[in-house]
């Protein structure tokens, strides 16, 4: 489901370029963690945080990346997110399934087995980073209705 260990809900969309809905959850006692929160000058705890703050991060093919806070986003809009995604996939036609405003993705079905994605990424304001928008490729319908039943599982 994830190149990356979250600890808590992540859903990835795309491949060497993707985008990622994540609800991070970090170990107060992980010694990374600890270490990390030591160079930081603040308590593990407080370097973990509550858990509970979603995130939006993207990364390209050629190693750009970045991503943002998303304060106001609830686990249930994240579960309507994915289970629209899910439906979408599943019509066989062309969609546009967004989250709120900060990302759009695109698709049309490019073979039998996949649909071809472009993600729209448009940070709010105030954040030091530009719109953005990727071509996430041809992925395969069998694996992201799996990783979206996965997600969904993980917010229950």
């Amino acid at each position: 489901m994830s190149p990356l260990a979250m600890g808590g809900p992540a859903l990835f969309i795309g491949d060497d370029t993707y985008v990622a809905l994540v609800r991070p959850q970090l170990d107060p006692a992980d010694p990374g963690v600890r270490l990390a929160a030591e160079q930081a000058g603040v308590s593990p705890e407080e370097f973990a945080g509550p858990g509970n703050l979603w995130a939006l991060m993207l990364d390209q093919e050629d190693g750009e990346g970045g991503g943002f806070e998303l304060p106001g986003l609830r686990d249930a809009e994240a579960e309507d997110f994915a289970e629209r995604l899910r439906l979408a996939l599943g019509s066989g036609e062309p969609f546009t399934i967004e989250a709120g405003p900060v990302l759009s993705l695109t698709a049309r079905p490019a073979d039998a087995d996949g649909h071809a994605f472009t993600a729209r990424v448009t940070p709010p304001e105030g954040e030091d980073m530009e719109p953005v928008t990727l071509d996430l490729g041809v992925l395969p319908d069998a694996g992201l209705l799996a990783d979206l039943d996965d997600f969904r599982r993980s917010l229950a």
